[in-house]
């Protein structure tokens, strides 16, 4: 098969785009992608140089651009047209949009960083906390967290604990180690607020046996990588999400994005069903809020 190319046509680092061409990738595994990216493209001299590239590419091609200066946009959308090029214009509809509602014009200024507001530093703040709370570090914050997270070690409480930081949620995980009591922290915080996660035994002793090689064979005697120890450790493991009434996620094979996702919608409904509520980062509204955070 050819090779598939998305190329990428901004006018500042192309971020956005990319993350758009990843989504929309994703939803055709069967097909490999490459994705180019033509930066800073702020003259007409540049564009019609990196359009000429893109024409010339010889494999099949499509391109997303994300220009806030009409002129160039226009120039993008008309090159493609004749050029007979798929192309999706990411940014002047939302601009459109956007004027509609406010009743004035977009700047139109290039590479104009979105401003730092206190959702950014919300967010730092979240981070921060996942850090110095992982693997139950602080047992004593357990209260102070949004969600809470418990599993077995490499189901991927560290990662999504952080992850959930990056989107404002303050996230701490424990993990549950058989033989080893839980922080009795754990059994006096909102339950509404613990999700237990597992995943399946042969994938995580394919990431334990990644890790121990990476540590020089530390933990091959204990059953940290051993396939028949991981099951009786998920087993026990299985009792303590019981005691503590946590709800199971599967990270097996699931994106940190899905996963995450899932977890705020689970704590968030879990939240309701007792009276109580899901502390909202600043500036996120979801479907059905009657209320800003």
């Amino acid at each position: 098969m050819s090779a598939l190319e998305i190329h990428i046509i901004a006018d500042s680092t192309g971020e956005t785009a990319a993350r758009i061409a990843r989504a929309a990738v994703a939803q055709f595994p069967t097909r490999e992608f490459t994705i180019v990216r033509h930066r800073k493209m702020n003259s007409t001299k540049a564009l019609i140089l990196a359009l000429e590239e893109v024409r010339d590419s010889g494999n099949p091609v499509a391109v997303f651009y994300t220009l806030v200066n009409e002129e160039l946009s226009d120039l993008v959308r008309n090159f493609c047209h004749d050029a007979r090029i798929p192309v999706a214009d990411l940014m002047t509809d939302a601009m459109h949009a956007l004027e509609q509602i406010s009743g004035i014009e977009a700047d139109q200024v290039a590479m104009r960083a979105p401003g730092v507001e206190a959702e950014y530093f919300v967010r730092m703040s979240a981070i921060d906390f996942a850090v110095r709370n992982d693997d139950g570090a602080m047992p004593g914050a357990l209260h102070e967290a949004d969600i809470c997270l418990v599993g077995p070690s490499r189901s991927g409480k560290t990662p999504l604990s952080i992850y959930l930081g990056y989107l404002g949620y303050k996230a701490v995980n424990v993990p549950l180690v058989p033989g080893i009591a839980p922080p009795p922290e754990l059994f006096t915080i909102d339950k509404w607020r613990i999700i237990g996660l597992t995943m399946d035994a042969e994938r995580l002793l394919k990431i334990r046996g990644e890790r121990v090689r990476g540590m020089g064979g530390f933990g091959t005697k204990d059953g940290y990588a051993d396939l028949v120890k991981i099951y009786d450790e998920l087993d026990e493991i299985a009792k303590v999400h019981r005691k503590l009434g946590a709800p199971i996620i599967d990270t097996t094979g699931v994106a940190l994005e899905e996963a995450a996702s899932r977890i705020i919608d689970i704590v968030d409904e879990r939240a309701k069903k007792v009276g109580a509520r899901l502390r909202r980062p600043p500036g996120v509204v979801r479907a059905g809020d009657s209320w800003r955070p």
